[in-house]
C-alpha cells in the first residue's frame, strides 16, 4: 500500500477521500442512524480494499459509490469553508505553541549586556546630523527586514505637550506606538524600538512647537534568536553555555525584574568557589577564566588596566558605569564571603554573567539562582540577517549559529 500511495495519484486521492468521509462519520456519529453509519463505513472499507490493487477502474467505482452514500446519509455542515479554514488555523496554532513550549522558544535581546556576542537594541540620535537622509519606500523596507535598521523622523504638526502610549505588540515585535501633541489627533509610529521616546530623551509633558523636528533617530533592532528547550532534558548545562533563565524568585532583583527572562553566559556551577580578581577576571576553584578559555573568547576582550566604561553600543544609561561597577562588587550575603569578592555557590545553583563584563548587571550584582530556573540555551539567531554600521563601527551579523 505504501508504494502504491507514492506512485499512483488515484490511490492517493482515494485514500484522502476515504479518510475525510471517515472523519465526518466520527464527528456526526451521535446524529446518524445505525444503518447510515453501517452503509458509509462499508463503502470506506471497500475503498481501502481496492486501493492496494492499483486498479484505477475499481478505485473510481469505489470512490463514486462512497460519494453517493456520503451525500445520502451525511449531514452538511453550515459554512463548511470557514469551518475548514478555522480548523486548519487552530491546528497550526496548537503546533506552534507546542514547538514553543517544548522545543524552540523565540527570544529577543533587549540590552547590550551580551556584547560583543549578541546585541540589544542600539540607536543613534541624528538631531546633530542634518545631512543624514532618512530612507523611504522600498529601501527603508529592505533595510529593516534584512539589517534590522530603521529611521524614525517626526515633525510636529501642532504645538502642545507630548503624550504617548506603550507600544502595541504582535508576537515578539512592537507593531505600533501612539502619540499625540496637545489637542491634536493620536498618531502612530510603526515598528518602533522599545522605549522609543525615552531613548530620544523625550518625556511626557514636554512642550513641542509646531514644525519642530523633535525626533530623528536611527535604530538597529536587537538580535532575535531561538532558545533550545530540549538539550537540557538530556544533559546538564556546562560552563560557557549561553543560557536563558527565568528571574522569578531571585530576591536580589527588583520586583519589575522578576517577571522576565535573562540571557547570560554560565560562569559558575553548584559547590564551586568563585572569586573576582583584582583584574576583573573570574577565578573558579583557583583557575582564571580569560579569553583563552573555550567559549570565553570575547568575554574579556578589554584592557583590565582601563577604568570601567560604558559599552560601545549601549546608548545612555541612568547611572554612571563607575557607580554600577562599584555597586556590582559589594559583598552579597548569603552568596559572598564577608568583605571579599569571593563566594561559594550553593548546591544545584548557577551564577551567570553578561559577556559585556564592563557594563552588565548580572550575578556579580544579584548572586546565584537555582538550576531549575534555566529554560534552555541559545540556539539560532534568526533576525536580523545582515550586518549594520553604527557610529562608524561595523556591527557584524550574528545570523545562524556563529554567535555560540
Amino acid at each position: 500500500m505504501t508504494w502504491k500511495w507514492f506512485v499512483s495519484r488515484s490511490v492517493r486521492q482515494a485514500h484522502h477521500a476515504a479518510r475525510h468521509v471517515q472523519k465526518l462519520v466520527h464527528q456526526q456519529r451521535d446524529l446518524l442512524a445505525p444503518q447510515a453509519i453501517e452503509a458509509v463505513e462499508a463503502d470506506v472499507a471497500e475503498v481501502d480494499r481496492v486501493c492496494p490493487t492499483g486498479d484505477n477502474a475499481k478505485i473510481r467505482d469505489a470512490i463514486t459509490k462512497l460519494e453517493k452514500t456520503a451525500n445520502k446519509w451525511l449531514k452538511p455542515f453550515p459554512h463548511a469553508a470557514w469551518r475548514e479554514n478555522i480548523e486548519v488555523l487552530l491546528v497550526a496554532v496548537a503546533v506552534a505553541m507546542a514547538i514553543r513550549t517544548f522545543y524552540l522558544q523565540p527570544f529577543k535581546i533587549p540590552t547590550g549586556s551580551m556584547q560583543p556576542t549578541l546585541f540589544g537594541v542600539t540607536y543613534e540620535d541624528l538631531h546633530e546630523q542634518p545631512d543624514v537622509k532618512v530612507p523611504t519606500g522600498l529601501g527603508a523596507y529592505l533595510r529593516y527586514w534584512f539589517n534590522g535598521e530603521s529611521y524614525i523622523r517626526i515633525v510636529a504638526q501642532e504645538s502642545g505637550t507630548l503624550r504617548y502610549e506603550p507600544p502595541k505588540k504582535f508576537v515578539l515585535f512592537n507593531w505600533k506606538q501612539d502619540y499625540r501633541i496637545g489637542n491634536g489627533p493620536w498618531r502612530h509610529v510603526y515598528f518602533p524600538p522599545d522605549q522609543l521616546f525615552e531613548r530620544a530623551r523625550l518625556a511626557e509633558g514636554m512642550q513641542i512647537n509646531a514644525g519642530e523636528e523633535f525626533l530623528k533617530m536611527r535604530v538597529i533592532a536587537g538580535d532575535h534568536l531561538f532558545v533550545d528547550r530540549v538539550t537540557y532534558n538530556f544533559r546538564k548545562p556546562t560552563r560557557g553555555d549561553i543560557i536563558v533563565f527565568e528571574t522569578h524568585g531571585i530576591t536580589a532583583l527588583s520586583r519589575d525584574q522578576q517577571d522576565t527572562y535573562y540571557i547570560k553566559r554560565l560562569i559558575g556551577l553548584g559547590g564551586e568557589h568563585v572569586r573576582i580578581g583584582d583584574d576583573r577576571h573570574v577565578i573558579i576553584n583557583g583557575k582564571r577564566l580569560d579569553a583563552g578559555t573555550p567559549h570565553f573568547e570575547f568575554v574579556y576582550s578589554f584592557d583590565p588596566k582601563q577604568a570601567p566604561r560604558d559599552s560601545e553600543f549601549s546608548g545612555h544609561v541612568n547611572e554612571t558605569v563607575a557607580q554600577r561597577y562599584r555597586r556590582s562588587f559589594q559583598p552579597l550575603a548569603p552568596y559572598f564571603l564577608a568583605e571579599t569578592n569571593e563566594f561559594i555557590l550553593q548546591p544545584k545553583h548557577f551564577i551567570a554573567m553578561g559577556d559585556n563584563t564592563m557594563n552588565s548587571s548580572d550575578g556579580r550584582t544579584w548572586g546565584s539562582f537555582p538550576q531549575e530556573k534555566v529554560i534552555g540555551k541559545s540556539f539560532f539567531v534568526y533576525w536580523p540577517i545582515g550586518s549594520a554600521e553604527y557610529m562608524g563601527n561595523e556591527r557584524s551579523s550574528r545570523f545562524g549559529w556563529a554567535h555560540r
